[in-house]
């Protein structure tokens, strides 16, 4: 008797997906719910589990995109699972091989030392098909040295080769290669995760369909740094979390979402198909944060409720679960306002492009010392710690004068933050 091996619905949205990797070799055994494939949609990349024991029969290669409901392979369940073989106690163990002759050496002059080729270890973490391990265990090379041209950056066992063969090439044979032959001119092509296809998608209907604009403003980050310096060991103590920035900067654009609720709006169809304008009475900010297959922006669900704490916390286990690919699919719908930070790669300016539907988004940028007014000793000049902010919005929907208004809220906010704690 065999079970198909189908592909589960993800998402009211999610019609196909491709087929990361095979977790399992075809016509290797596998336990229920162990997980068989990675399959990677436009949304998440998640695992699909066996639903029962037996040997896998694969009916689909990495690579191949397949619709939500489709049959990829079967699962024998009335093939017998292998069983390990074991040593009787007090066996004798096998009589050693006859020793073969050694070669005959080579002259000195032809024996020249190969580069060593690197490690193996570390290479348990690479994705590599099961014949490219066994290949690398042998040979002794770091799959992590590796670049793959599998399906989702999986090692193949031609890729193992070739970095056999480059270093092979590149001194074993006594010739040191000249500067042109060791140059690479190598043209390569990849498939486009479905992730990157839409978030590519979105960032072209933004550019296209909403009425662009960006504002900026600059922020002294000064009075938080220091309250951060002051209280941040005994915060840490009592809630278990670092207490960051993004913290700040989200109760700051809460409390100004709420003095302007044209930021926190959509332009949706009306019921006579012309555009209609959908308010929330809530704030469900969406932070953006770097994630396994490419930028992906979490929600924080009824942010204006948040505690610092309960904000600190949502996001790092957000961020932590975006690296590792382990966001739900809900939990990146929605949202109706974004926070990107740049600053964290080192970016000084932006201009950050819209999350569609909503009509905004906050850019954060790295904080620089720059000579300013001291606010402390007004008409002295000192340096301060400055921060570029930049709120892209649609002027479809948000006038010029809500926007920098809104900027210039936040602005105050972080500049003295017990206007937070008051809710000024």
């Amino acid at each position: 008797m065999s079970t198909e091996i189908i592909i589960p619905n993800v998402g009211e949205s999610v019609t196909s997906g491709v087929i990361a990797a095979w977790s399992v070799e075809d016509g290797a055994y596998v336990q229920r719910d162990e997980t068989v494939l990675e399959l990677e949609t436009d949304k998440v990349t998640m695992e699909v589990p066996a639903t029962v024991s037996g040997v896998v029969k694969h009916g689909a290669a990495e690579g191949d995109e397949v619709d939500v409901g489709a049959t990829v392979g079967q699962i024998d369940e009335t093939a017998p699972k292998p069983e390990v073989a074991a040593t009787p106690a007090g066996a004798a163990s096998s009589p050693p091989a006859a020793e073969k002759p050694s070669p005959a050496p080579e002259p000195a002059s032809a024996t020249v030392a190969a580069p060593p080729i690197p490690s193996a270890e570390s290479s348990t973490e690479v994705k590599a098909t099961p014949l490219a391990r066994k290949l690398a265990e042998d040979k002794g090379v770091n799959l992590a040295s590796i670049n793959g041209t599998g399906a989702g950056g999986r090692v193949r066992e031609q890729d193992v080769l070739a970095a056999i063969q480059s270093v092979r090439v590149s001194g074993a044979d006594g010739v040191s290669p000249s500067p042109s032959s060791s140059l690479s001119r190598k043209i390569t092509t990849e498939r486009m995760p479905p992730m990157r296809q839409m978030i590519a998608s979105r960032l072209v209907e933004a550019q296209q369909t909403a009425a662009m604009l960006t504002t900026f403003n600059e922020v002294d980050m000064g009075a938080v740094m220091d309250m951060r310096k002051l209280h941040k060991e005994a915060f840490g103590e009592k809630h278990g979390v670092n207490l960051g920035f993004m913290s700040f900067f989200v109760k700051a654009c809460t409390q100004a979402l709420e003095k302007f609720p044209k930021i926190n709006s959509y332009i949706t169809a009306g019921d006579n198909g012309k555009p209609a304008i959908q308010n929330h009475e809530y704030a469900d900010v969406a932070i953006a944060v770097s994630g396994k297959k490419g930028l992906v922006v979490p929600v924080l669900r009824n942010a204006e409720a948040m505690s610092f704490a309960t904000i600190e916390s949502s996001i790092k286990d957000l961020a932590v679960r975006a690296r590792d690919g382990k966001l739900g699919l809900e939990e990146m719908q929605g949202g109706t306002f974004t926070i990107t930070n740049g600053g964290i790669f080192g970016s000084l300016m932006s201009t950050p492009i819209l999350n569609p539907p909503q009509s905004a988004i906050l850019g954060m940028h790295g904080i620089k010392k720059r000579p300013m007014e001291d606010p402390n000793k007004p008409g002295e000049i000192a340096l301060r710690p400055m921060m570029y902010l930049a709120l892209s919005y649609d002027h479809r929907i948000v006038d010029g004068a809500e926007a920098v208004q809104f900027l210039v809220s936040i602005k105050d906010a972080i500049e003295d933050p017990a206007r937070l704690m008051l809710e000024l």
